[in-house]
This record gives C-alpha cells, structure tokens and sequence, in this order.
C-alpha cells in the first residue's frame, strides 16, 4: 500500500480486509457498521439489500441503474472475503425496467431475488427470510445462517477501491426539484437542499434517513455523514414532525391514556410475524400501568424498531416503538442477560399481512410528495464540510489532523483508537483544517 501524507491509493491483493479497513466503508444504508470486520466472517451466500423500503428514498436504485458495474466490482470483492459462492440482489418486483437492465448483466454465481413492494422488505431479517426461506433466530445475524448482507452503496464504495469521500443520498419531500445525489462527506444539509431546488415552504424540518426510521433535525447546517441515505423534506406542521417532536412524557401520557390493548401493534409486527418473540402490545401495557422500570420481559429486546407499530399500526397513533426502545435501555442499564436459541416459527398469515408502500405513503401524508427522485449529475461544492468522529458504529475517530493543516480528499484526517471498533475518515474536499473537536472542519480553498 502506497500512502502520501495519509493519502491511500489502494490496490486489492493478499491482506485484503486490512485495506478494505484503511478505506473507511462502513453500512452506507444507515447502520454504519464497519464492513472490514462484517467482511472477516465466513458466508455461503452475500444478499445485496437493494429493497430501499424507506417511502421516498431511490438513491441505491439510481446507483444500480447507473453504476452497477462497479457494485458488481464490489460484489466479488465483498464474495472472495467471506468465501461466498452464491450472491443474490434483493430488488422490489416493481422496478421491471432495471431489473431488465440489469438481468444480462448479473456477475458469475449471481441472482435476482424480486420483493414485495412493502415495509420493511429492506429490514435484513425480513430480507434474508424472503431470499433464504430461511428465519435467522431471535437476536442472531445474517451469519447465523451464513449469510451476509449489504447495502447497495456500501458495495459500489468497495467497488471504487478508494477512501470514501462522498455520499449518495435522495433529497426528497418539500423540495422543488427531487433529485438523488452525489456530495462530499460533511456538507451541510442546506446546501444539499439548494440542490435539490431548495425547499417549497417557507418553514421546514428535516427527516434524516427516511420517513420510519427517521431522526427529526432542524438544523440545516447539520453535515450529511457517510450513513446519511436521504433527507426528507416537509413543512413543521406537518403530522409526521408533529409527531417526531413528541417528548417521552407525552409519549406515557398518551399511552396510559388512550392505549385500549386492541394488539394491532403486536398483529403487524414484522419481527413478530417471523415468530420472534415481541409484542409491543404488553409494552404499552406496562407503560400504561407506570412500570417505567420493571417488571418487563425480555422480549422488548427483539424490537427492530421499524416504527410501523407507531406510524400505521396503531388507531390512535401511539408510540409502541418508543415505549419499546425505553424499555430496552432499561434492559441494558439493568444488564439482564438475554434468553439464547429461542424458536422462531413464521406466523401463518405473514404475507398477508405485509403493508402496501401506497398504504403506508397514504398513512404517512407522504403521497403529495410521491416523484422521481434520479440521479443527476448536479455539482455539490460545499465551502465548507463537517466531519464528525463518529460516523460508524462504535467509538469516535481520533483525529490525525491540526487545524491549519492543509488537505485533499482522500487524506487520512482521523482513525479509529487502538483495538476500538471504528472506521477511518477521509477529507472531502481541498482546503484547510479549520476545527478540531468533536468534528473536524475544513474550509475550501
């Protein structure tokens, strides 16, 4: 491996992973977990997770369908790591005219595995079952079954052989111009905004990452991160902000108030319809009862937190998936040890019971904002990026870098500590260090 004042120039040959982790790729579809280490396991099969159920978001079809020679690229190099010799891309049926596309063009051992048009089709668990035939048991991996899977992006960064710098993302919702883009690592959401036409109400919020599993940011100078998959745009009193401003304490209130243990959140589960033991029914009633800390079952702790207990499930629109999540910090601030090799048996009426993407859209108050979103080639040059140390799964990057220090994308500017999971964080853009706290911040010259 060459290496100019941190800068990689990478060529694949005998250890492979330790350059796969010097290129910083970690879960580009939101997990963030660095694929160096998920590359270290042994797999018979790697599923490429082109599902992209998030309403709204296209950016992983836009990259197959423009760039999938160097996904595939990615594919074998992700195929010879683990051992695997089968690949399977897990695409909605819907998408007839790429799944043409890219049918004559499938690399050696690889197949097409056409999904549902519904949510959470791109849940792994749900995924690995509809390609396998196959339940990965309650709190296992993929690799339980020996299986691994990626994201579309994350493929195409291996592919490209280079430290990640750049990030696709759909920018989608209340804008002029829905577009899917290519921007550097660290621009502010504004800018990825203006690109998009800028925003059409005078007064917006932020949904990152898609409309389900979002995080509410109304801080547009927030920088897009290397998980970063889409930002939907919608004005503030729109009922999905409304409900994202929600605070816990209106969350219990309405709970104990209004929940009348009708099991619909329960019902339509979809790690519950996979036989894993959760029901978010008899969180709520603990809620509703003000066991805030105990007795609980442990069964909270199998929740995928998809949020389609809250945001379609629920008549009332509660917040089963938040009652949840409280319940499972519970679990680990009391350190209760999980139960192991738990049976999972599919729920007979599973595929019936899957959501429509039209539904959910109509559910959500998403279907006025329902458009094409391609890729375009539309030039992002922020003046300015913002790096944070932790974009990935595990402890903050320590940085490498001074500020006034002059660098170019690619330059190595921090890197995981010793023996701490992490991924390393390149510059972005040409310029200098301007910050470096719990972000490093580069100013273009």
């Amino acid at each position: 491996m060459a290496v100019r004042r941190g800068r990689y120039i990478l060529r694949f040959d005998n250890g492979m992973n330790n350059r796969i982790e010097d290129l910083g790729i970690v879960g580009a579809g939101g997990a963030g977990f660095p694929l160096a280490v998920k590359l270290r396991a042994r797999a018979h099969t790697v599923i490429i997770n082109a599902a992209e159920c998030e309403p709204l978001l296209q950016k992983d079809k836009e990259l197959l369908l423009h760039h999938h020679e160097q996904v595939w690229k990615g594919l074998r190099i992700a195929m010879e790591q683990v051992g695997a010799k089968r690949a399977v891309v897990g695409i909605k049926e819907k998408y007839v005219d790429l799944i043409q596309t890219l049918r004559p063009n499938l690399p050696k051992a690889t197949e097409l595995a056409p999904l549902s048009d519904s949510y959470p089709s791109g849940d792994e668990f749900v995924l690995v079952y509809d390609v396998t035939g196959e339940v990965i048991p309650p709190g296992g991996l993929p690799i339980h079954l020996g299986v691994v899977v990626n994201n579309v992006e994350t493929l195409y960064n291996l592919g490209g052989e280079r430290p990640v710098t750049d990030k696709f993302l759909t920018v989608a919702g209340a804008v002029a111009h829905p577009v899917t883009l290519k921007v550097p690592v660290g621009t502010a959401f504004r800018d990825a905004i203006a690109a998009a036409g800028g925003s059409t109400d005078r007064e917006i919020s932020v949904l990152v990452g898609g409309a389900m599993m979002a995080r509410l940011s109304e801080n547009l100078d927030e920088p897009v991160t290397k998980t970063t998959a889409g930002l939907i745009v919608l004005p503030r009193d729109h009922s999905l902000i409304n409900h994202y401003k929600l605070d816990w304490k209106a969350v219990q209130r309405r709970a104990r108030s209004t929940c009348d243990q009708c099991t619909f959140c329960t019902e339509l589960c979809p790690r519950y319809l996979l036989g894993h033991p959760i029901k978010p029914h008899e969180a709520m009633r603990w809620i509703g009862m003000g066991l805030e800390q105990g007795p609980i079952s442990t069964d909270v702790a199998f929740c995928c937190e998809c949020n389609l207990c809250t945001l379609f499930s629920c008549p009332d629109i509660l917040d089963p998936k938040r009652v949840c999540v409280h319940y499972k910090t519970v679990l680990r601030e009391q350190k209760v040890p999980l139960p192991k090799d738990l049976p999972a048996v599919r729920h007979p009426l599973a595929d019936a019971r899957r959501i429509p993407t039209s539904r959910l859209m109509h559910r959500l108050g998403l279907t006025p904002y329902k458009r094409s979103a391609r890729l375009e080639p539309v030039p992002v040059k922020p003046k300015r990026v913002e790096l944070p140390l932790r974009q990935h799964a595990g402890d903050p990057c320590v940085p490498v870098v001074k500020p006034g220090e002059r660098v170019r994308p690619g330059d190595l500017v921090a890197q995981p500590a010793e023996g701490k999971l992490g991924a390393p964080i390149h510059a972005s853009i040409t310029g200098v260090v301007r910050a470096v706290e719990k972000s490093i911040v580069i100013e273009a010259v």
